[in-house]
């Protein structure tokens, strides 16, 4: 098929197609295997085949009117019951479920942004985000026009609380923390920021899409961890995604609030239109019932015994990390990770950690790269216990390539990434990468081609390497 036939001209059989997608997909990252540190939550054909079933029992039901179909509104007062007992809130936190992390991000900064204006005229928003904040907080400061000021890092790479009260002003509409951030898996100081988020009368966000789903039931299991959760009297909001931890299907995620007084600000209503009086609690319009059916159903099946198991073994997998990066002489873990995600970097001049990925991934491994400090990033399922002694095995292999061959480091990804990612001219990134970017969505849909160069060797950040290599060439031209 392509984009000049973009249907075909009399219907295919239903075999025949499902044949196709199945073929589409031979080129994906090998997950089932636990071969990717990122991206996908999966446990076994069983569960997907249960999931599928409860997806398709709501999958042409719409959650857009809630007194329409009365079952999401029930499942979707259900999850929010459960999400908020976990994080220790009161029977007055209240909340809705989303399409994933990123909506929620969104929706409490749309929130907080609309709170600050109706109750103290803000007109120039602002919030305080740490540097390790999810990607979605600067798209959200970029769609609502909310002024980010960053909170830098201490030596630890934990946010640095000495200078958060002065980036904090009239302006400010809210703070955030994580539990834990993406980068290195640290659970930012929440109770610290709390009593500065309450001395200052800012709304506190804690983003644990990642953690929501998991913390508490590591906290079940004995492990203490810090306070993170509505058990910290300044936390205001907090979202969390199903489909991480919880093993969801994709298209699930929760924002929870304090109380409805914060929630109404959440809300859109449109009275003057044609087709009626228009209202909607989250971004979407049509929200798949499909998505509240698999997320009810999953949190139902594992129960808390269930989520503790799957923490257990996450957490086996993660200590077994953990513990082997930091014997090595070579590597650092970076940061104080609680789990479940892991990064480290290299300690050893001779070991360029991005030619040890380049590695990883000549073994079938996907292995993100991380910046600022450079290094590399997993995070752990309970699938990985499985594997991760492979993954160990394989890691000290490639750091004894490496250590043996230096020259390693100027070729491949490794060349390409770290001059990527070392490039002063952080606004010409950032518009090289949007122009590669938009040509894969060109009409009929495209392929990058930079001066005929080889393409990248499977990597998940392909685009990045891509505008490296133009940045390189543009510099050797230069001199």
């Amino acid at each position: 098929m392509s984009a000049a036939t973009p249907l075909p001209a009399q219907g295919r059989p239903r075999d025949e197609v499902l044949a196709d997608l199945q073929r589409f997909a031979a080129d994906d990252p090998d997950y089932k295997a636990g071969r990717l540190w990122s991206l996908v939550y999966w446990l076994d054909e069983a569960h997907d085949d249960f999931l599928g079933d409860a997806y398709q029992a709501f999958s042409s039901a719409n959650g857009l009117n809630p007194t329409a179909f009365k079952s999401l509104k029930r499942l979707e007062t259900e999850i929010i019951a459960t999400v908020a007992g976990l994080l220790h809130g009161t029977p007055e936190v209240c909340g809705i479920v989303t399409s994933g992390g990123t909506e929620s991000c969104l929706l409490a900064v749309k929130t907080y942004r609309d709170l600050a204006r109706a109750t103290r005229g803000v007109k120039r928003p602002e919030m305080v985000l740490p540097v390790t904040a999810h990607v979605a907080w600067f798209k959200a400061a970029e769609y609502f026009n909310v002024r980010v000021r960053l909170l830098p890092l201490d030596a630890g790479l934990r946010p640095d609380l000495r200078k958060l009260p002065r980036l904090i002003n009239r302006n400010t509409v809210m703070l955030l923390g994580s539990a834990p951030e993406y980068p290195h898996g640290t659970i930012d100081p929440i109770e610290a920021m709390g009593r500065i988020a309450q001395d200052k009368g800012v709304p506190l966000h804690v983003d644990a899409c990642v953690g929501g789903f998991i913390l508490p039931f590591v906290e079940m299991n004995g492990r203490p961890l810090p306070t993170w959760d509505y058990r910290v009297p300044g936390v205001t909001s907090i979202s969390a995604d199903i489909h991480k931890y919880g093993f969801a299907a994709k298209g699930a995620s929760t924002i929870t609030y304090r109380n409805l007084d914060l929630l109404k600000h959440q809300l859109f209503v449109y009275e003057d239109w044609p087709g009626g009086v228009f209202a909607s609690a989250g971004i979407l319009g049509t929200r798949p019932g499909g998505a509240y059916a698999a997320a009810w159903a999953a949190m139902q099946h594992f129960g808390e015994a269930g989520y503790r198991d799957l923490a257990r073994r996450t957490m086996e997998a993660f200590d077994r990390m953990r513990d082997a990066i930091t014997a090595a002489p070579e590597l650092y873990v970076m940061g104080e990770p609680s789990g479940p995600l892991l990064a480290y970097g290299s300690r050893d001049p001779q070991v360029n950690i991005f030619a040890v990925g380049d590695q990883l991934d000549a073994k079938g491994w996907t292995v993100n790269r991380l910046q600022k400090p450079d290094g590399l990033h997993a995070m752990i399922t309970a699938g990985h216990l499985g594997v991760v002694e492979d993954y160990l095995r394989d890691l000290r292999e490639a750091v004894a390539t490496v250590k043996a061959n230096p020259a390693l480091a100027k070729e491949g990804s490794a060349a390409t990434y770290g001059m990527m990612a070392h490039v002063p001219l952080r606004g010409m990134v950032r518009e090289k990468v949007r122009d590669l970017f938009v040509q894969m969505y060109k009409a009929g849909g495209g392929e990058v081609d930079l001066h005929a160069a080889p393409p990248p060797q499977g990597r998940v950040d392909a685009l990045l390497e891509k505008a490296a290599r133009w940045y390189v060439e543009r510099k050797q031209r230069r001199g």
